[in-house]
């Protein structure tokens, strides 16, 4: 029968862990606001903080105007969270990959 050895007993020294731990100061942005993100794929749009850059501006429903950021996909479009296998593809990169492998794709299909 085999039994482990019991580990030997470290002496753990947490101010040493503390500093080599620490945030370092002044490398965080310090102009944070409130910004609206918004999908441009189905127009899904939510109000955060950012110091993100913008350019626009957008009404949000508390009348007030928030700088806008526009994505291309978000957590209700991407077909992660949606379960849905459709992308929209900004760049076209589906439909080239899908024109170039469809013959292979119908040669599979008739095999079956």
């Amino acid at each position: 029968m085999y039994f482990c050895k019991p580990l030997p007993e470290r002496q753990i020294d947490f101010a040493v862990i503390n500093e080599i731990l620490k945030m370092k100061k002044d490398i965080h942005p310090d102009n944070y606001r409130l910004v609206v993100f918004k999908d441009m794929s189905n127009g899904y749009a939510f109000l955060t903080r950012s110091a993100a850059p913008a350019k626009e501006t957008i009404k949000w429903e508390d009348g007030k105007e928030y700088p806008l950021i526009k994505l291309e996909i978000s957590n209700t479009s991407h077909p992660f969270y949606t379960g849905k296998m459709k992308l929209v593809d900004t760049a076209g990169r589906v439909d080239k990959y899908l024109s170039r492998y469809k013959s292979h794709m119908d040669k599979k299909k008739s095999k079956e």
